[in-house]
């Protein structure tokens, strides 16, 4: 007879409280490289969404369509999140609509860059 032992994953759903806070924690890591904020603070994160299974989604907007980091940014917020512990799946989705305006931003923010 053998001794085997199988390793089966399986993915605990975290609350997805505790989880929406652990992904903006994740996007607080995440900075523009032309700007000294991150951002989360800077007003580009539309909307987080957590779905069963600890599936996340993510509309986000750049501070113009021309950013230079824009093939950079995304994808480094995408992998942010997906290092979380729990998380399934990431998904990033990029909008224009509505543009991105200088009052988005946090006070924070607005004060680290000077505009309070």
């Amino acid at each position: 007879m053998s001794d085997t032992t199988e390793n089966i994953t399986q993915t605990k759903e975290v609350p997805q409280g505790e989880l929406r806070d652990k992904v903006i924690a994740a996007l607080k890591s995440v900075y523009d490289p032309e700007i000294p904020v991150d951002i989360y603070e800077l007003g580009l994160i539309y909307e987080i969404s957590v779905f069963p299974v600890n599936n996340v989604y993510i509309l986000m907007t750049l501070t113009s369509p021309s950013c230079p980091s824009a093939e950079v940014i995304p994808v480094e917020a995408e992998q942010k999140v997906k290092e979380i512990e729990g998380v399934s799946s990431v998904k990033v989705e990029l909008t224009f609509d509505p543009p991105y305006s200088q009052d988005m931003m946090s006070e924070a923010a607005k004060l680290e860059l000077g505009f309070m």
